[in-house]
């Protein structure tokens, strides 16, 4: 099997973004950009990824903490051609190497692996693309008997005649290793921006006899670039576009697909429903017959069958049951686990906890740190008082207590099974099973009290 070697250009200062944020830590999807490529080429099972880096190279490598990958730096920028020669010692002697741009983050693996397959003994493939508007790319030349690909130019170095042509060069080829530890050396910068071009190669290739096969991608947004921010904010809307369109064909119902964004994964069963406006990070699953409505965020999160998730809600890394009702304004914090049928409403948080099955905490709450029962109800206003300052305490609460309005339970503390506490209470020590446990002043009433009224000026 030919050895596959990935060179991922990625040096570039990115000026135009006007941020002190390397170009290709910007997040699309909630991802790098070029986190999104190496995804997609380690699809291909390649024998080794280098990626070229320069400006910014040390905040590169901390945020792709990958050990698969080989970094190769490019202290100054002198153009493509260059960059790939900074690579060249770690690319293997046979084999082939496919070339590509950390800033062109959709591109698709199908697409890349067609362009392999057009690689074969005395070939070089090419990623070509046909626009109406080719402004600003660097133009396929064509043998004008055989159609044969002579080489590229860039519209800095072409003729008007030249400019004319719509067929542009996206930079990603595919090339055998034989032919470009040889090619690389005959690079020269002898053309208007005074840069070693790798597009010569291609030139390089036709001078020797060497068939350049062209491959076109199914969409021109697999070899769309980011240059700024707002062609950053273009090839987002286009993700999630085609994310929605995903969900779409596996039968989720979006309420409007203009209007979700996944950034990481999501899975869905049968008849799920997603209102507009929702947000989904990290790894989310939901289960058969969910509903999430409206304005809701969802981060790391499991959901099982028939959840109803309302609206404005907040849920990060957690796990929810079957049957659940969630919101709305909840917001529920990581290390939080929901059994079945519990219900968390409006403006309740919930914090690294356990509530067990049927419990309820319907109104103003917060519940941290703590260990709930079966059948429980939290009355509105309770507070579980977990952090002393320096460390945070567990609160114990037994299967089928009954919690009054404003309530604080002060951690460590465990309130026993079939207990009922009375409103108003501020609960220090342990309560006792099946009794009634309250702590309140003495109510007084002043008879001869008169309230103040305004002085007269």
């Amino acid at each position: 099997m030919t050895k596959l070697n990935i060179v991922i250009l990625a040096a570039g200062v990115g000026k135009r973004m006007q941020s002190s944020l390397p170009k290709v830590l910007h997040p699309l999807a909630g991802m790098p950009l070029l986190l999104h490529i190496i995804k997609t080429v380690s699809s291909l099972m390649p024998h080794k990824i280098c990626t070229v880096i320069g400006h910014g190279g040390e905040k590169i490598k901390q945020a792709i903490p990958m050990a698969d990958l080989t970094w190769v730096v490019q202290e100054h920028q002198l153009g493509t051609g260059h960059a790939v020669m900074q690579a060249q010692s770690h690319l293997d002697p046979e084999g082939l190497t496919l070339i590509l741009y950390g800033d062109v983050p959709l591109i698709k693996a199908d697409t890349l692996k067609k362009l392999l397959d057009a690689v074969e003994d005395k070939h070089c493939a090419l990623l070509t693309s046909t626009m109406e508007n080719p402004s600003g790319y660097g133009r396929i030349l064509r043998n004008a008997e055989t159609g044969v690909i002579t080489g590229i130019i860039e519209q800095k170095d072409a003729s008007q005649e030249q400019q004319n042509i719509c067929e542009i060069n996206t930079g990603i080829m595919a090339i055998p290793n034989r032919y470009l530890h040889e090619w690389l050396s005959k690079i020269n910068n002898k053309n208007a921006q005074g840069e070693y071009y790798l597009t010569d190669l291609i030139e390089i290739a036709a001078s020797q006899g060497i068939t350049v096969k062209s491959v076109q991608p199914d969409n021109f947004w697999e070899i769309m670039g980011v240059n700024n921010k707002t062609q950053l904010a273009e090839l987002e809307r286009i993700y999630q576009k085609e994310y929605a369109n995903k969900l779409l064909d596996q039968g989720v119902t979006l309420m409007d697909p203009a209007r979700i964004d996944v950034r990481g994964e999501l899975t869905c069963g049968s008849d799920v429903t997603i209102d507009v406006d929702c947000i989904f990070e990290g790894i989310v699953k939901l289960g058969d017959g969910v509903h999430v409505s409206s304005h809701c965020i969802l981060k790391n999160v499991i959901v099982a069958a028939g959840t109803q998730i309302a609206p404005c809600s907040v849920i990060e890394d957690t796990e929810i049951g079957a049957s659940c009702k969630i919101g709305p304004f909840a917001r529920i914090r990581p290390g939080t686990m929901l059994l079945d049928k519990v219900h968390i409403g409006n403006f309740v948080e919930v914090k690294n906890s356990h509530i067990a099955a049927g419990s309820k905490a319907n109104h103003l709450s917060y519940i941290g740190d703590s260990e709930v029962g079966e059948r429980v109800n939290i009355g509105a206003g309770t507070i579980t008082c977990n952090y002393d300052g320096a460390n945070k305490h567990r609160t114990i609460i037994e299967d089928d207590v009954f919690i009054g309005s404003d309530t604080q339970l002060v951690a460590p503390v465990r309130v026993s099974k079939g207990s009922t506490i009375g409103a108003g209470s501020t609960i220090t020590k342990d309560t006792p099973e099946d009794a009634l446990t309250l702590s309140r002043a003495k109510q007084v009433s002043v008879s001869d009290w008169k309230r103040p009224t305004k002085s007269k000026k």
